[in-house]
Order: structure tokens, then C-alpha cells, then sequence
């Protein structure tokens, strides 16, 4: 099989790339508004204003367990848990803050608790950790910032020191990696050096966005290295890294470096609705086949998926969630060998119309995804002579091939020397998407 060299990574992404498949975890105080995990941001709340959810945060039917079976058994291979989000609320017993989930009525330290239970799943873990903090005093108010709309907000924020946020940040991150053993990932989130359409009409001039030299990332980043060399950081400090993260987007091809064509480590991060943190009213949830097409894409293209639950206030994945990550595993159960250890097919294979491919990374199995079903006959052009046996892989049941004409009493079919036909059942299965495994001479 053709080789894909990807952009050199400092960590260690070889599971990854072969894993291709992880869990994201958005949880802290926004859950018990459940109103998005901005509401501090799009409700201009103060922090007196937001400290009802901290004296309120109790997610007393949470168990890391369970969060970590639903994923296991949803064929996801890895998970990544917000241990800080934009609020500044902290869910590990952080010594450099009092604004911390030990102080709160739940008492307890959910990373430990998180970590400890996926890898009794024999699950990686990752971090995330977020650059912006609402909560921090020396954390200068931008056009971001809840108190952008603040009359004396020029002058607050003449008060406030980024180097002494960034060293509390290097401070918390040391923590992270030195306290709950082996960690996988380092998942930032991020940055806005530049201008953007979000920008709001109410933003001053002064209030400029943040990147790497506000972060002070280099500096960040030289001392995770110091202490798990291996791990894997995503590209959001705004300094180039192992992995590169389209945030609800899905790519439709290989992702390649801006500047030098390289193809890149990538990771597509998607939710089940239209919101990271819990949202009781969201109705925008995707549905059974557009999640299963997320992850065909996604591998098909050279990337991994991680897709997001956000626990309720009380800890648990809520029946909607339950249901999508259902999804995942009635369809991995089945199919998981079209994705692990798969990647994008070699060049010469093209995928027939209404198909999806991957291919192992050892080029002797090739996975043809039927997103829309051919009934009949799948015609593919320039495999005639590539193919020793195909079968559906959920039942392992052959399907009969015929080399360079479709097998009909027909008039003026296709026919071609390079055409492979593979004679496809009449009758849909229940399988939302079927494949059909080629193992290749």
C-alpha cells in the first residue's frame, strides 16, 4: 500500500491513527443552567451572577464507570474530558484556585475519577483545557470576554496581568500531567489572534483577540514535553503541534499544511446536538445516519472523530445521548474492522458513486461503504483483476463478482476490461450502513 507520510509529530500519534475513534466530554457548571456552555458569554453574566451554579454543582449520579462502558462499548477507543472550559471552573483539586469542584457540594475530583475508570476500560485518556478563563482576575477582558459589555471594562482590565494568567496556566497544566499518571492527549482550546465574523459590534478596539504570545505557548508547551514527552497536543495554542482539529466541519479530503502541502495528523471534533455542554431544549440532534457518515467520512479521508456528550447537571448521559452513542455501537459491532487500523484508499481505487472507501493500513483489505444502496449491481471501474473475494461484512456473506460487463440480459450495459460488478442483495439488510470487504490479490 501506498505509504502516507503525514507532517512529523513531537508526540506519539501511531495508536492514534490506528484507533481512530474517541469520546469528548463537556461538563462543569453551564450544566445546570443547561443552556449552552457559553451562557456565561451570551447571557453577560457577572461572576456574582454566575456563582449560583457553583453553589449548586452536585452531580451526584455521576459515574466515570459508566461514562467510560458507553464509550467502550460504542467502539470509541479513547476519550478527552474538559478539566477547565471558558467559565474557569476547574474539575480536578487544583492548589492554585479555589474555584474548583472539591469546593463544591459534589466534594470530589472528577478527573481522578474519569481517569481512573477509562483506563480500567483499557481506554487513553486525554485533557482538555481551556486557554480563555472567565473567572481569573488577571485574565484581560477581550471581545469575548462576559464583561466586554462592561461600562469601566478599559479600565478593569488596566488591572490585569496575562503573564500571571499564563503562569497559571503552566501551573495547572503541571499539575494535570504530574498528578494522574500517563496522559495521552493535551486538548487546548484556543485561540483568536485575529479578527473573525464573531467578533461583536459592541467590541472596542482595544479589546484584541489572543493567541500564542498572550498563552506564552512556547513556554507551555516546552514543559508538558519536559514531563510526558510522548504525549499528543492538538494545534489550537496557536503554534503548530501534533494533531489539527476542524471543529464541526467535515473535511472532504486528507487535511494538508497551509504552507507546505504536507498531509497533516487530523481529528474532526463533532456533537450529537448543536451544543457542547448540556442543553435541555436543543433539538438539533443528528440523526443515526448522519452520525455513522460522520465516521466513514472522517476515516475515509485519513482523519479519527470524536464526537461529545455533555452529562446532565447530575452526571449522567441523558437518553438522547444514550440513544446516538447506541448508534455508534449497534453499527461498530458489526463493522469497526472498515475503521481501525484503516485509513484513506490508495489513489488507484475510486469510489463508485453513492460509496465511501477505506483500506487497512496493510493494503490487503479494502471496505466499500454503501452511504446510498445500489440495489442490484455496484459497478467499479479499474478493480477488474484486483479483488480475490468479496464479502458484507456484518454477516461475512459472499458477494458474487463479475469481471468487465454487469451479469444482465440487457442491451447496451456497461461493459469494460477494467470493470468489477459485485451483484449486491435485492433486499436491504437492517444494517443503516452496509459494507462489503474486498480482500485485494
Amino acid at each position: 500500500m501506498t505509504s502516507y507520510i503525514t507532517k512529523k509529530t513531537m508526540g506519539d500519534t501511531s495508536w492514534f491513527m490506528k484507533d481512530r475513534f474517541g469520546m469528548f466530554i463537556h461538563f462543569g457548571l453551564y450544566s445546570v443552567p443547561a443552556r449552552h456552555e457559553w451562557i456565561k458569554n451570551t447571557e453577560q453574566m457577572t461572576d456574582a451572577e454566575y456563582d449560583k451554579y457553583f453553589e449548586f454543582f452536585n452531580p451526584d449520579m455521576l459515574d466515570a464507570k459508566e461514562w467510560a462502558r458507553a464509550a467502550k462499548k460504542a467502539g470509541m477507543k479513547y476519550a478527552v474530558l474538559t478539566t477547565k472550559h471558558h467559565e474557569g471552573f476547574c474539575l480536578f483539586d487544583s492548589e492554585y484556585t479555589d474555584y474548583k469542584v472539591t469546593n463544591t457540594p459534589y466534594g470530589k475530583d472528577i478527573i481522578k475519577e474519569f481517569v481512573e475508570a477509562f483506563r480500567e476500560e483499557d481506554l487513553k485518556v486525554g485533557l482538555y483545557y481551556s486557554l480563555i478563563d472567565w473567572h481569573h482576575p488577571e485574565f484581560t477582558i477581550d471581545f469575548l470576554h462576559p464583561l466586554h459589555f462592561h461600562a469601566d471594562a478599559e479600565e478593569l482590565n488596566k488591572t490585569r496581568d496575562m503573564k500571571k494568567y499564563a503562569q497559571y496556566m503552566r501551573d495547572q497544566v503541571r499539575e494535570l500531567l504530574t498528578n494522574y499518571g500517563k496522559i495521552d492527549i493535551m486538548w487546548f482550546d484556543y485561540s483568536y489572534n485575529e479578527e473573525g465574523s464573531y467578533r461583536p459590534p459592541t467590541a472596542k478596539a482595544w479589546m484584541k483577540g489572543k493567541g500564542k504570545d498572550d498563552w506564552e505557548s512556547e513556554k507551555l508547551n516546552d514543559l508538558i514535553r519536559s514531563i510526558q514527552p510522548d504525549i499528543i497536543i492538538n494545534n489550537r495554542m496557536d503554534i503548530e503541534q501534533d494533531i489539527w482539529t476542524p471543529e464541526q466541519y467535515m473535511p472532504q479530503k486528507w487535511l494538508t499544511h497551509p504552507k507546505t502541502g504536507e498531509l497533516v495528523t487530523w481529528e474532526a471534533c463533532h456533537t450529537f446536538s448543536g451544543s457542547w455542554g448540556y442543553h435541555r431544549d436543543e433539538m438539533t440532534w443528528k440523526t443515526p445516519d448522519v452520525l455513522i457518515n460522520l465516521l466513514i467520512n472522517c476515516v475515509s479521508c485519513g482523519g479519527n472523530l470524536i464526537m461529545n456528550v455533555g452529562p446532565t447537571a447530575r452526571g449522567y448521559f441523558d437518553k438522547r445521548a444514550e440513544n446516538a452513542l447506541e448508534v455508534y455501537a449497534e453499527w461498530m459491532k458489526y463493522n469497526s474492522s472498515s475503521i481501525y487500523g484503516c485509513t484513506m484508499a490508495e489513489p488507484e481505487f475510486k469510489a463508485p458513486n453513492g460509496c465511501r472507501l477505506t483500506q487497512s493500513v496493510d493494503g490487503k483489505r479494502l471496505y466499500v461503504h454503501l452511504i446510498e444502496y445500489p440495489y442490484a449491481f455496484l459497478e467499479m471501474p479499474g478493480f477488474a483483476g484486483k479483488v480475490k473475494f468479496a464479502r458484507l461484512l456484518h454477516d461475512g456473506s459472499e458477494i458474487i463478482m463479475t469481471e468487465k460487463k454487469v451479469p444482465h440480459f440487457g442491451v447496451g450495459l456497461n461493459e469494460n476490461d477494467d470493470l468489477l460488478v459485485l451483484s449486491i442483495p435485492r433486499v436491504k439488510s437492517d444494517m443503516l450502513v452496509p459494507v462489503i470487504e474486498l480482500i485485494l490479490k
